[in-house]
């Protein structure tokens, strides 16, 4: 195997933050004695999450075994999606905040799976993968993502197993959403549908556009991270693996 040095476009910050949640947790198990320290950890699953490389690429590069990369990797994604904010605490957050308005889309996480795998086969994007439920602030900045659920579950249903709706109308927050959201109540408002519409109903939805969009940019900017371009691991890890680098990617706009 060959090998060279390489970037990762990452701030120092991350790479501390991150070391110090493993130094704590080693700390707390009394497991202090490991083959990597906790910044040389730290920088392994960075590499994982941010350029998707696989375990035995990682494992070769920081000269650990294929299954030790993977529990490093599991046990540091595991802490850090424990301090993704809940979705009521994420409401609270936008409204302190004063936003005029939120951002509800959803996105696919596609996954290695077989044509076989119907239920994880999304008719709408034509592949199989995850739907993730992703809040955002009218800038595109990330409030909040959702566990996971099959790709073939429609946007609306997933915001309402997540009790989304729910809680934006509790909140009388306004939402933002488009057209997969239509019948989601009064406080979410989706563009006008049908063919031949009026003027007013076109331009209506020309300004639903023009804001809509940046905060539609936080579905790109989670996926930098180029683990969720194609998951090559359990499906059922890929809301996890949101919740991780969305807690990470806030680090990094600090």
């Amino acid at each position: 195997m060959l090998f060279y040095r390489a970037a990762l476009p990452l701030s120092s910050q991350t790479l501390t933050y991150l070391a110090g949640i493993l130094r704590r947790n080693r700390q707390a198990l009394k497991s202090t004695k490991r083959r990597l320290n906790p910044g040389q950890q730290a920088m392994l699953v960075l590499v994982y999450l941010r350029k998707g490389e696989t375990f035995a690429e990682i494992a070769a590069g920081f000269d650990v075994g294929t299954a030790t990369a993977w529990r490093y990797v599991q046990e540091a994604v595991a802490l850090v999606a424990q301090r993704s904010p809940t979705l009521d605490q994420a409401i609270r957050a936008a409204k302190r905040t004063g936003y005029a308005f939120v951002v509800l889309d959803g996105t696919l996480i596609p996954i290695d799976r077989l044509a076989a795998d119907r239920p994880f086969y999304s008719g709408k994007h034509k592949r199989h993968g995850m739907n993730i439920q992703v809040l955002a602030a009218p800038d595109g900045t990330p409030l909040w993502t959702s566990g996971s659920l099959p790709g073939s579950v429609h946007d609306l249903k997933a915001a309402r197993i997540w009790g989304i709706i729910r809680r934006l109308q509790a909140a009388k927050l306004i939402t933002l959403a488009d057209k997969a959201y239509v019948g989601a109540g009064e406080k979410v408002l989706v563009p006008y549908k049908g063919r031949d519409k009026p003027q007013s109903q076109k331009t209506a939805n020309s300004a639903h556009a023009r804001l809509r969009a940046p905060g539609e940019r936080a579905n790109a900017v989670l996926k930098n991270w180029r683990i969720l371009r194609k998951l090559r691991c359990c499906p059922l890890r890929a809301g996890q693996l949101v919740k991780a680098i969305f807690v990470l990617q806030a680090r990094e706009v600090r």
